[in-house]
């Protein structure tokens, strides 16, 4: 083939595959009221927590079984500190999806912040056994885009660092270090 035709061929090939995973993943709505999630997701990131619960309430309205919808909405009362509505969000997402992992390990982050340190350590460990992958934590690419230089934490050494901790006496016990407790990241796929 000739040069100069290769690389206008490949530039064109490019934007073929870069349009069509463009559509697919922003634009196509893959479940029902995935466009609307999606934009209350991006306010739940931006930290725009009143925006994204007003979308994602209107989301649950007409697809009560989103359990994603569910799940976000969780992470979006968590952040308010509605602590039982979050709650309820995740119990809701979880029976949906009994196998769940993300709505786990959220559920095991809003216990560990409410002192329910037993129920935190089961979810934990129950999001690690549906899903090994869940233990990698965020990847170079999102905590460069997060400005987060080191990796945070896995859920199974929250875990583990928990039961140490219940096992000593009371008085002994670090189970909370704000500073720390603060860099806990949320779930999401």
């Amino acid at each position: 083939m000739n040069r100069n035709l290769l690389t206008p061929l490949i530039v064109f090939i490019s934007l073929v595959v870069f349009a069509f995973y463009y559509y697919q993943y922003t634009i196509k709505e893959n479940v029902p009221g995935e466009g609307r999630y999606r934009l209350a997701n991006s306010y739940l990131e931006d930290g725009k927590y009143d925006e994204a619960l007003a979308v994602f309430d209107e989301v649950i309205l007409k697809h009560p079984e989103y359990k994603e919808a569910f799940l976000a909405r969780a992470i979006t009362l968590m952040q308010m500190g509605r602590f039982d509505d979050a709650r309820a969000d995740f119990d809701k997402a979880i029976r949906l999806d009994g196998n769940f992992a993300v709505a786990f390990a959220n559920r095991g982050i809003l216990n560990d912040r409410t002192g329910r340190y037993e129920e935190a350590v089961r979810d934990y460990r129950k999001a690690a056994e549906l899903n090994p992958d869940i233990l990698e934590g965020p990847g170079l690419i999102w905590r460069f885009l997060h400005n987060v230089s080191k990796k945070p934490t896995t859920l199974v050494d929250r875990a583990d660092y928990i039961e140490k901790e219940l096992k000593k006496p009371e008085s002994e016990r670090l189970l909370r270090v704000p500073e720390l407790d603060a860099e806990q990241r949320m779930y999401k796929k």
